[in-house]
């Protein structure tokens, strides 16, 4: 039964990947890619396994980025801060989690990447219209039908499925996709 399962899996995965807007995907690409050569700060967040992505997503390309071309990724995940996360969530409201964190940090031209899968959790909504109102770039990386985050937000890429872990496994594949695009970049003065 086990394979039989795996095999349905994998063919989800290639039957959504001929779905997916591969134009959003390069656009989003190109924004985080113009950012950092901007030398621009960049945001991540997310709730449960997208705030794990958003971790992964500065993890690599903080690293990996900056050994490939010298330059460094101003990466921050505001998901990653516990301390931060908590002060804000019992001093204020758990939906000011995000957008506090922005306001205390982020600069005007600044880039907030928001990972979520329905596109409705309210400290996500919250840290969007943050970004929108303080002239700091809103990308949101989502799943389902990308919810009010889609409507909202700049910039947005889609993974058009219903399915969390379709969704979260693509999500994981555009990080790498950013990072092995900035890799290649060729950084001289």
């Amino acid at each position: 039964m086990t394979v039989l399962n795996a095999k349905n899996y994998l063919k989800a995965h290639k039957d959504l990947a001929s779905r997916i807007d591969i134009s959003s995907l390069e656009v989003a690409v190109d924004i985080i890619k113009n950012k950092f050569l901007d030398n621009k700060k960049i945001f991540t967040c997310g709730n449960g396994g997208s705030a794990s992505t958003a971790s992964h997503f500065i993890t690599d390309w903080n690293k990996m980025i900056n050994l490939a071309t010298g330059k460094k990724f101003r990466g921050i995940c505001l998901s990653d801060n516990m301390g931060l996360i908590t002060a804000f969530a019992n001093d204020f409201s758990y939906d000011d989690i995000f957008s506090g964190q922005l306001a205390s940090i982020a600069d005007e031209g600044d880039l907030l990447i928001s990972v979520s899968g329905s596109g409705n959790s309210k400290n996500i909504l919250k840290a969007i219209k943050y970004a929108n109102d303080n002239s700091i770039t809103s990308l949101s990386i989502l799943g389902y039908d990308g919810g009010e985050a889609l409507k909202i937000s700049n910039h947005s890429f889609l993974v058009p499925s219903y399915d969390m872990q379709l969704c979260e496994d693509v999500h994981l594949k555009f990080g790498h996709i950013v990072m092995k695009t900035l890799c290649q970049l060729d950084i001289s003065d």
